[in-house]
């Protein structure tokens, strides 16, 4: 009886904010300032908020992203339900796990004038590959990368709203509403490179309009989101612009190219011609232009997740690269560095539990005792997306 009494005073304490009146701000990971007012930290949340620094030592905590990277690296970017909770609970918060530092620290390392490294995140359904992309996204934003996201790529190859003949090329179709979204985020993403980084080539996308050598990039981006009729190919011409440039010595910028759900790229399409025939990926102008930004360029990094959700006519069983990207994903991925996403562990769990308990987003008196913490762990098998969505309910 002595015991449980003991647990279960050291739970409380656990979910208890600990005031700390002379803490310590930390900036530029080791250079510390001394706080003026008193801070309030917890358990489940660390004061580090720069992806460079956090290391395993924040492992399973809370971190809280700014309001202004959020609006700018993530405009299109970030899963649905996470921007419900996001918005649910005044704030942008993100676990720090190991799948995203072991990319973090690969990139810390890499030798960029190498052939850009190829990582994947995989793993079973709702185990957190996005969140992890995500996290390593913040990281080489906030160390002064280009960011080329493409949120979801089975959006490209499914539910296709409009599809027109390529004026460029007769055997490939080309998106103008997906690809001027997409232009429009690329541009808030990176709208401090636009005016630096200049075109190599000359495009005339008509008869009369041009797009003359040496222009700034964010006027071929313009000439995407106002004309839409070649929006396709203005991204296609932007991938092979920062393809070009990236890791040439006049270039003074990393490349960071992160697509989630890559293996959308190398499956089938639910998109119909006029004759009913499906469309093969390949002939999309711009999964066409994005397989190029895939291989055989340096500067940068090439981040993506696999993805079993939006993978047509593929087992739901199926989660490992061989058996998602198939033959020809795998043979063009190959070689690449696999990243296992498993779901939580007792301390990642514990540390959600409690972050959920301080929103107050456990609202059943039931899910704050000891059984019903066990009960969760029971349904959700400690997995991320489940663990979320069995908790809105309470």
């Amino acid at each position: 009886m002595f015991q449980i009494m003991a647990l279960h005073r050291l739970s409380f304490r656990l979910r208890q904010t600990v005031t700390h009146v002379r803490s310590l701000h930390t900036s530029g990971c080791g250079q510390q300032h001394e706080a003026v007012e008193p801070e309030q930290f917890s358990v489940f949340r660390t004061q580090e908020n720069d992806p460079a620094c956090h290391s395993e030592k924040q492992m399973g905590q809370y971190y809280t992203l700014p309001s202004a990277h959020i609006r700018t690296l993530f405009p299109h970017g970030l899963p649905r339900r996470y921007q419900q909770q996001a918005k649910t609970f005044n704030e942008a918060c993100m676990m720090v796990r190991q799948p995203s530092l072991e990319v973090i620290s690969y990139l810390k390392k890499a030798d960029y004038s190498k052939p850009s490294l190829r990582y994947v995140f995989y793993g079973l359904k709702g185990s957190g590959k996005t969140m992890s992309l995500c996290h390593t996204l913040h990281f080489c934003y906030t160390q002064g990368w280009l960011v080329l996201h493409v949120p979801d790529a089975h959006l490209w190859v499914k539910n296709c709203k409009e599809l027109l003949p390529s004026s460029y090329n007769t055997s490939r179709f080309d998106q103008p509403l997906q690809a001027t979204e997409w232009l429009r985020n690329f541009r808030i993403t990176n709208e401090r490179f636009l005016s630096k980084i200049k075109t190599k080539q000359r495009y005339a996308w008509t008869k009369r309009e041009f797009t003359e050598e040496g222009s700034p990039l964010g006027q071929l981006v313009d000439q995407g989101i106002s004309r839409v009729k070649s929006s396709s190919d203005v991204v296609g011409a932007v991938m092979k612009e920062l393809r070009t440039q990236s890791g040439q010595p006049e270039s003074d910028f990393r490349l960071a190219v992160a697509v989630d759900g890559v293996n959308a790229l190398w499956g089938r399409s639910t998109i119909k011609k006029e004759d009913k025939s499906a469309v093969d990926p390949e002939q999309l102008t711009l999964v066409y232009n994005l397989k190029k930004l895939m291989t055989n360029w340096t500067g940068g990094a090439i981040i993506t997740t696999l993805s079993q959700t939006g993978s047509l006519y593929t087992s739901k069983s199926s989660y490992l690269p061989q058996e998602l990207l198939g033959e020809r994903g795998f043979d063009t991925m190959d070689p690449l560095i696999p990243v296992s996403v498993p779901d939580y562990s007792e301390k990642e769990f514990e540390s959600c539990y409690l972050y959920f308990m301080d929103r107050q987003w456990l609202q059943h008196p039931q899910s704050r005792t000891e059984d019903g913490k066990k009960e969760l762990i029971f349904l959700s098998n400690r997995n991320p997306s489940m663990l979320d969505r069995i908790s809105s309910f309470l």
